[in-house]
């Protein structure tokens, strides 16, 4: 015998919600705040969001402790911010403060990669990789562990304080700290070597500038992840005002389509029977329950909106239930949308009619458009990946064949030069090899040019001559006192190279140098 009951459509819960930061429920900029008790969501997106937030927080609390042998000479640590030799360690890159052009690089990429995410999916990175949106989920998963899902946490913040109350908020924001702890350890990391510090930490023994980080950053962490939450989408960050300028109407949005959802009934069967047009939006408020911003998303588009997508699992659940096609909640273009909504209004001369897009069967009519993967490749998307590859293969071209030797040289100020009894004129100068790979190399310093001259390095030699083999330490600079002397021949040329290079020809340094004379000097 078959005991299962189909679900009735029309049993549908509804939640007792209200969208504090609807547009019509805005409050001044020093109003007090409404609580947001986001429910628990289940769906593709929360899943998804799930991964993301695995992800980037896995990336951020265990980059510091990959090791990258990179010999004995230098520090063993993939990524690290080296201040105190003023490098940049990330694998087998090297970076140096000279090269900070690098660094400019990878701004320029993170700007047009912002720019390319937006105009084709919205705010996508507010949405699920905003370090603000990863840190509130995660201390959203304490809360929920702690103090229940929506309705458990609405009671308990309505309750008069017990102790079982005192207990549980005891540990939620203890918890909460702990995270803030760890975040901030986790950053310092960064900027030295990670087990060596931590043992530091622990013993009293670390710089006072790595405890003040971790102050600060347990400090902000604990605020505006655990206490300001939606706020500081809303109030601090500039990017929701900035958004407006990235989208257009062919960018994917988290949409209400009410072509399709209006007009709403709790009773859909029962606005059939009496003949009254129907949409599929039972008015549920599930959409607004689930939302992290406290909006509705059926009031359109709106500035707090963060595009996380968790209204739309929530409405597809109840589609689901219903026997009703998911997407009554969906990313769609404003373009696509402003279609379906004409049709459905007769072009703006009606309120929606579900009859112009439904057949009598409730399948939509062909007319109604359907988001296109390819209306994401658009000249400005393209345009905009265009200009992001071309700066990231730039970088690494750049990269490939960038020397990792260089010269500097710097002529002496006083005396310009020096007239010798035999008629001899010698220039002094500060030449500093940096030698940009971790390990020892020994380096040819030669003159090229500047007929009759010969140069001394008295720390090495007595001697003159025309080249020198000097020893360079890794990751290092080596300055050079050397003087060169020119014999008298009449010649008017005074400039000259000089040239450091690797004694197996790997790289190769020059800089052009003047050798001034007694006509020279005015």
């Amino acid at each position: 015998m078959n005991l299962y009951t189909p679900p009735d459509p029309d049993n549908i819960e509804r939640l007792s919600v209200e969208p504090v930061n609807a547009r019509r429920n805005r409050q001044p900029l020093y109003a007090p705040r409404k609580k947001v008790f986001p429910k628990r969501a289940e769906g593709r997106f929360r899943r998804f969001k799930w991964i993301v937030m695995l992800v980037t927080l896995g990336i951020y609390y265990l980059a510091p402790w990959i090791r990258w042998d990179r010999g004995p000479y230098a520090p063993d640590q993939a990524i690290l911010i080296d201040l105190s030799s003023r490098r940049f360690f990330f694998f087998f890159i090297e970076i140096w403060p000279q090269e900070f052009y690098y660094v400019a690089g990878l701004l320029v990429m993170a700007g047009f990669g912002l720019f390319l995410v937006t105009s084709a999916v919205g705010r996508a990175w507010c949405g699920y990789a905003c370090p603000q949106t990863v840190w509130v989920d995660l201390f959203l998963v304490v809360e929920r562990a702690i103090e229940g899902d929506r309705n458990a946490r609405m009671k308990l913040d309505a309750a008069p304080m017990s102790f079982a109350k005192l207990r549980k908020r005891v540990v939620k924001h203890s918890i909460w700290l702990l995270i803030g702890v760890v975040t901030g350890g986790a950053w310092i990391f960064y900027f030295a070597d990670a087990p060596s510090l931590l043992v530091s930490l622990f013993i009293g023994r670390a710089p006072a500038a790595a405890y003040t980080t971790v102050a600060i950053l347990t400090a902000t962490t604990y605020v505006l992840g655990g206490l300001m939450r939606e706020q500081v989408c809303t109030y601090m960050c500039p990017w929701p005002r900035i958004q407006g300028a990235m989208l257009d109407e062919n960018s994917l949005v988290v949409t209400y389509n009410d072509w399709r959802g209006e007009p709403r009934s709790r009773y859909p069967k029962k606005a059939r029977a009496r003949g009254l047009p129907v949409g599929d939006c039972v008015d549920c408020n599930a959409c607004v329950a689930v939302c992290p911003m406290g909006i509705d998303i059926r009031d359109g588009q709106q500035m707090e909106c963060i595009t996380c997508a968790l209204c739309i699992d929530a409405c597809d659940g109840l589609m689901e239930k219903r026997r009703k096609p998911r997407g009554l909640i969906a990313y769609a273009t404003l373009s696509e949308y402003a279609s379906n909504m004409s049709l459905a209004t007769d072009e703006g001369r009606t309120a929606v009619q579900p009859s112009r897009v439904r057949n009598q069967d409730g399948t939509f009519v062909p007319a109604i458009r359907r988001f296109n993967w390819r209306i994401i490749f658009r000249p400005r998307t393209v345009f905009y990946a265009v200009a992001w590859a071309s700066v990231g293969t730039a970088i690494l071209v750049h990269l490939a064949f960038r020397e990792r030797l260089e010269l500097n040289v710097v002529h002496d100020r006083n005396p310009q030069y020096v007239l010798e009894s035999d008629g001899s004129l010698r220039n002094g100068y500060t030449l500093r090899v940096l030698n940009m790979v971790p390990t020892p190399r020994d380096v040819n310093i030669s003159l090229v040019g500047l007929e009759g001259a010969t140069m001394r390095i008295p720390e090495f030699s007595n001697e003159d001559a025309r080249s020198f083999t000097v020893h360079a330490e890794p990751d290092a600079a080596t300055t050079l006192k050397v003087f060169v002397t020119r014999k008298p021949t009449g010649a008017a040329i005074n400039e000259f190279l000089f040239v450091a290079e690797d004694t197996d020809h790997a790289d190769r340094a020059t800089y052009r140098a003047a050798f001034n004379a007694p006509g020279d000097i005015k």
